[in-house]
């Protein structure tokens, strides 16, 4: 039996009758919408449930049809019905049934993860049955049971994920949280229950299945990433050499044109020592216009610094930007970024840094990219007492989905035991695009020891996400109803793998604002830095000095006060939300030293969010400012 599986809305689908009914408005400008109730800033919103029909009045007998998952203002409510209006510039719509509306308190969303390596997320009917779920001891073998019988009369199970994966970034498309709690399980794992409105198939039509001869047209571009200071010539080397060998059994069989190579080089600040030439260099970008052997000559002009950096750490965030943001990468379904180094990597508070940007944000924008980041670690004797750091960096800087952490080090350091590393990914990532267009190319060495096996099967759940992923793109769907249901965030069989998601829908005014809000932490920071004490006094001036409601300011209690309101209440830990003026003073130096370098950061984050408009969705004719962006729980202050 065939489950019914969720099928998500479309851009195109969100607001498009709207439109219509805005023409016809009645606009007033001394009118606004309704707060929610407890809020000063925050207006009353609603998601308007299919078969909703928009009224001159309240119990006018003729309406005209408004479409499924509209989001509007609510201006007025009065016996059942409430007066709409698509913006809350006092323009109204009309009248409709309140039963019609879903109320949505917060602009939370669920983000589907990559499927890949993970089980799909079932949709259940009551909060009960989910709770009951996720508290019970055998919830993997509950979950098992309750797929195995989902489209079943009677199911608890309304719908199922798309078996393909859908790029919020890419179609974008809404699956609103209407609330969230998080449940903590006997031992420890904690898993949020999430209410939401999803949309689902009719039980009688088949789901859609992925088709296969799309794959035909998959390509597949690898950028490595290579420090190039004095001591990585032997690396460079071979790096070329597994290129190069790549490239020869390419030759001219069929998948030459499903497969390009790129790099980057990069070193360190150059403003002490101009000697180093450069911080970041783009050799070669992967060029499907161009036959692939094109790249060879550029990655011979590859050369080692002939003097030593500053520090033991190199720029490698900077070389990293250099290949998410300068290469093409919406021609690539499959989307590498090979990371190889010998050292840490500059983090956001070095000075000497030319991006700014710490392990997390450069992480965020190749998640915002579509790109699987691997790290080649040369654990050399000279550099023994940076391995930890380093490790810690690039286990972090790598890890995707349900394959782990795609941190390769190499003990040692050996260049020859680092060419068995770089042999082997680069024919586990190549081998996995020749066998996804169905063109596999004889000649590629098959794993063979315990470290090679594991990460081809790593590199093979990475390509399934790249294959899901474009397929995803490829495909799309509809939405043909609306429902509540419940799920939850985690996998069922592996809670430690993300399933969905939460972000919250911010549009560009709203992150503008959250940048200023942040900047005057900031300023207020720095400047309490001589007397910590004074931190609370600088901030309520600075917010008291441009708030409209400088009264609602005066006994700021804790930072989030002043962070704006649509961020209370998201379900999520924030340091600087909740932050006292007792807990404050209480942190010392070195932790209040660590949340101002992390507000920074988390400021960079959010220019680069600003000046990526790929990344921003504007809704059926909206302003520039109100243009929307899920932005990650993680990346909230």
């Amino acid at each position: 039996m065939t489950p019914r599986r969720i099928l998500l809305l479309a851009t195109a689908a969100l607001l498009p009758h709207m439109a219509q009914a805005q023409q016809r408005g009645i606009r007033t400008a001394s009118r606004t919408p309704l707060l929610i109730p407890g809020k000063t800033t925050l207006f009353q919103r609603v998601i308007l449930r299919p078969g909703a029909t928009l009224h001159a009045q309240p119990n006018a007998p003729q309406g005209r049809p408004v479409a499924g998952f509209s989001v509007a203002h609510v201006y007025a409510r009065r016996d059942g019905w409430i007066e709409i209006g698509r913006e809350a510039d006092g323009t109204v719509d009309g009248w409709v049934r309140e039963d019609r509306a879903i109320d949505w308190r917060h602009t939370m969303v669920g983000a589907f993860t990559n499927p890949a390596g993970r089980e799909r997320t079932m949709f259940l009917r009551d909060v009960a049955t989910l709770r009951g779920l996720l508290a019970a001891p055998d919830m993997t073998q509950q979950a098992l049971a309750l797929r195995a019988a989902a489209g079943q009369p009677g199911s608890p199970v309304l719908a199922l994920e798309p078996e393909t994966f859908i790029d919020i970034q890419r179609n974008f498309y809404l699956l609103p949280i209407l609330e969230a709690e998080t449940i903590q399980r006997r031992d420890g794992t904690q898993m949020r229950a999430l209410e939401v409105i999803s949309a689902p198939a009719e039980l009688r039509q088949a789901p859609q299945q992925a088709d296969p001869s799309r794959l035909r047209d998959f390509r597949g571009g690898i950028v490595f990433v290579i420090d190039s200071t004095v001591s990585m010539q032997p690396y460079i080397d071979r790096t070329r050499e597994a290129i190069r060998r790549i490239i020869a059994r390419i030759g001219d069989t069929a998948v030459r044109d499903n497969f390009r190579f790129g790099m980057v080089a990069y070193r360190a600040d150059i403003s002490a020592r101009p000697q180093l030439e450069y911080v970041t260099r783009l050799v070669a970008a992967p060029d499907l216009s161009q036959p692939p052997a094109s790249i060879l000559p550029a990655l011979e002009s590859v050369r080692a610094a002939t003097v030593s950096t500053e520090q033991f750490d190199e720029d490698a965030i900077a070389g990293l930007r250099m290949a998410i943001d300068q290469v093409d990468w919406a021609q690539f379904g499959g989307r590498y970024v090979v990371l190889i180094t010998d050292a840490g990597a500059l983090d956001a508070t070095d000075p000497k840094s030319q991006t700014r940007l710490g392990i997390p944000e450069i992480k965020a924008l190749a998640e915002a990219r579509g790109v699987a980041l691997f790290a080649i670690h040369l654990q050399t004797p000279e550099g023994r007492s940076n391995h930890a750091h380093a490790r810690a960096q690039y286990t972090e800087l790598t890890r995707y989905g349900a394959a782990g952490s795609l941190y390769f080090p190499v003990e040692g350091g050996s260049p020859q035991a680092f060419e068995r590393v770089v042999n082997g990914l680069t024919n586990a990532l190549f081998r996995q695009v020749a066998d996804t267009v169905g063109r596999p190319v004889g000649g590629v060495e098959p794993a063979r020891t315990p470290e090679a096996e594991r990460m081809a099967q790593q590199v093979e759940i990475v390509a399934t996400a790249m294959r899901l992923a474009y397929l995803g793109r490829e495909g799309g769907t509809t939405a043909p109803d609306v429902v509540r249901s419940f799920t939850t965030d985690r996998d069922l069989r592996d809670p430690t793998v993300a399933a969905l998601d939460v972000r919250v829908l911010l549009t560009r005014n709203q992150l503008s604002d959250l940048s200023q809000a942040l900047t005057r932490i900031l300023d207020a920071g720095l400047a309490g830095r001589t007397d910590p004490r004074s931190f609370f006094g600088q901030l309520r001036a600075a917010f008291a000095a441009t708030a409209r409601d400088p009264a609602r300011l005066g006994n700021l209690a804790r930072v989030g006060q002043a962070l704006g309101e649509y961020l209370d209440g998201l379900p999520y830990q924030s340091q600087v939300m909740e932050l006292t003026e007792q807990e404050w003073l209480a942190m010392g130096a070195a932790a209040q030293r660590e949340l101002i370098n992390g507000i920074e950061a988390k400021l960079r984050l959010y220019q680069e969010f600003a000046a990526r408009p790929d990344l921003w969705v504007t809704l059926d004719g909206r302003p520039g400012g109100e243009a929307f962006f899920p932005v990650p729980l993680e990346a909230l202050p």
